[in-house]
């Protein structure tokens, strides 16, 4: 895990596998190595809240692989017949407990180990779901910049064509000049990348599919067994022997739909704050299932600065392993300069 942002580093969260994980024909497990990033910088405001969503994205890629169990690498490869759907789907899934109610309740503390208060998800809440239809439409504004992109005739390309297309599709979807300009969004322009992001359009519509399945079955989503269990038998394990629409027709019993995405957005404000500030006094109440000290992901766990270890689960576990990490954040948190005049870290 490479998860603070430095100088000269790739500017956006990535995960990939040196070994995919599979399974031999004499039965031997071979189990994957790895590696992702983050784009933390301390004491720069807002920066850990990027850092976390990006942490629990790229997790939930590092997770989905680390499960695959077939008798061959190349069920673990995130190439074609794997779907974008299908990897975003598992990253997006984990990325939306940060803003569930009942796991930041159950694990978001401060340094002197304070839970989080209500009133800032309360006043998180209020600030954004009004408007989350707009995260939407600028998913939506990718894939249809690239068809429009994709379909223009070679002769009547240009960089004012360009400029000219990017405007258009902003105002169209958007409503306006974007917050993150469509030109900016990296997919675009890596060949790679090309034709992906209406992936993450599908893989959240079936999150939320899937979210609202488990609340159906079994009531809860965080630190519920059955819930890891079923990601890891219906979504995990097949690799890419399984096709996307398939899956999510396996887990959840309904061919994908946006009926749960929709009904999500359509949520009344104050129904939302009700529904989640119980779901957090329940959390609160309860604490979390396993201890920190006690918790064994059954790996060997890295966390590095470029070519520099900052520490190895391998020493003294998980949980020392975080409390390094901690104290080497704030470390490099009181090494950020101040500008002159300026009261605060800047």
């Amino acid at each position: 895990l490479d998860l603070l942002d430095r100088q000269g580093k790739y500017s956006n969260g990535f995960c990939h596998w040196p070994q995919p994980a599979w399974r031999r024909p004499d039965g031997t497990w071979v189990p994957s190595v790895a590696n992702f990033t983050s784009l933390a910088t301390p004491g720069q405001v807002g920066s850990g809240h990027t850092g976390l969503v990006t942490l629990l994205h790229e997790g939930g890629h590092a997770a989905h692989f680390a499960n695959i169990d077939q008798p061959s690498p190349f069920f673990s490869q995130e190439r074609a017949p794997m779907s974008v759907a299908y990897a975003e789907n598992q990253s997006i899934f984990l990325e939306y407990l940060h803003e569930d109610a009942a796991w930041l309740g159950r694990f978001a503390r401060n340094a002197a180990g304070r839970v989080i208060p209500w009133e800032v998800i309360e006043k998180h809440i209020r600030a954004t779901h009004p408007y989350s239809v707009t995260s939407l439409r600028a998913m939506l504004a990718v894939p249809y910049f690239e068809k429009r992109l994709y379909e223009l005739p070679e002769a009547e390309l240009s960089v004012e064509t360009l400029l000219r297309m990017a405007a258009e599709v902003e105002r169209d979807i958007q409503g306006g000049p974007a917050s993150r300009p469509l030109l900016c969004v990296p997919h675009i322009l890596a060949d790679e990348a090309s034709c992906y992001y209406h992936g993450y359009v599908l893989a959240e519509m079936s999150v939320h599919q899937t979210r609202a399945h488990f609340l159906s079955v079994y009531g809860t989503i965080v630190d519920n067994p059955n819930v890891g269990r079923d990601l890891t038998e219906r979504y995990w394990r097949p690799g890419n022997g399984t096709a996307f629409l398939d899956l999510v027709k396996g887990l959840t019993g309904k061919s994908l739909v946006a009926d749960a995405w929709v009904k999500a957005l359509g949520e009344d404000l104050e129904h939302k704050l009700t529904s989640e500030k119980a779901e957090y006094q329940k959390a609160v109440a309860a604490g979390a299932r396993v201890k920190l000290e006690d918790a064994d992901l059954g790996m060997r766990v890295l966390i590095k600065d470029g070519d520099d270890v900052v520490c190895d689960s391998n020493d003294a576990g998980l949980g020392a392993l975080c409390r390094k990490f901690s104290a080497w954040v704030e470390a490099k948190s009181r090494l950020r300069p101040r500008r002159e005049g300026c009261g605060r870290l800047c």
